[in-house]
């Protein structure tokens, strides 16, 4: 494994990955990957089912269906129906045109955000505890303590920068989008939208390495579909954020990689 001089983004399990991970297969699944016929200039399919998916996931009850409808033959829903996939359609067409830093994260979260949390929050970290509950009430997860999330945030923005500038195989690219999406949303920096933006930023940094066929994977329907299991390798890692366990990240590492090998 060749050194990579990161301070939060994990790459101990890199060569596991690589043993596991078929490059030849993902290769070529991903060369294959092409933009829907219902893309038009002014409509991406495959940023539709970004948005539909990643909502879904947090509970938005819209189908794809209907959103296609609404976003591309310009069919009338009630604004509240449609609105939270808005904000994250526009903040995926926003990522497009810019690259991931500190600056550009927090106008991808200021835009998705917009229906979610008010707006002296937009685009701005939490100052209070955060913890992620169960349906019945039950702590599950314990995020970054406020006073330790500027530093953490420090880290994983230098780590990012470090990575970008890093010329990649596609393995490690694969690799690095999904662990800059489990760190970001084990830190939890935003009162709300973590997961939307963690989803968002895996893709987005797979695209600035991989180019913009990367757009095309359908990783967030993915998540959707397998749910259960997403959430359980999140959880997998441990309950607090200073204990976390890294070493236990593989099968969460895994899901990207099969969001292309598996896809419908």
């Amino acid at each position: 494994m060749r050194p990579f001089d990161l301070q939060i983004i994990p790459h101990g399990l890199l060569n596991a990955y690589g043993s596991v991970v078929a490059v030849d297969t993902l290769a070529e699944a991903f060369a294959l990957l092409q933009d829907a016929q219902l893309s038009t200039e002014g409509f991406s399919f495959h940023h539709a089912v970004a948005s539909v998916y990643s909502g879904k996931i947090e509970g938005e009850p819209i189908e794809l269906d209907s959103y296609i409808k609404h976003k591309r033959f310009h069919i009338e829903f009630q604004p509240d129906f449609t609105r939270k996939i808005d904000d994250l359609y526009l903040a995926y067409q926003l990522a497009t045109t810019k690259r991931p830093d500190k600056a550009s994260i927090g106008a991808m979260h200021a835009q998705l955000a917009q229906h979610i949390v008010p707006a002296h929050w937009l685009g701005k970290f939490r100052n209070q505890n955060m913890y992620v509950t169960t349906k019945d009430g039950r702590i599950e997860y314990v995020s970054a303590s406020p006073f330790e999330l500027v530093r953490e945030m420090d880290k994983f923005y230098s780590d990012l920068e470090t990575l970008l500038a890093t010329t990649m195989t596609i393995t490690e690219a694969f690799y690095f989008a999904s662990m800059i999406h489990l760190v970001f949303v084990k830190i939890h920096p935003w009162n709300d939208g973590n997961g939307r933006s963690a989803r968002l930023l895996e893709k987005w940094f797979l695209a600035v390495k991989l180019g913009p066929k990367a757009w095309f994977v359908q990783s967030e329907k993915y998540y959707y579909i397998q749910h259960d299991t997403y959430y359980a390798n999140i959880r997998a890692l441990g309950l607090e954020y200073p204990s976390l366990d890294y070493t236990k990240a593989l099968p969460f590492s895994l899901m990207l990689p099969k969001a292309v090998l598996e896809a419908e």
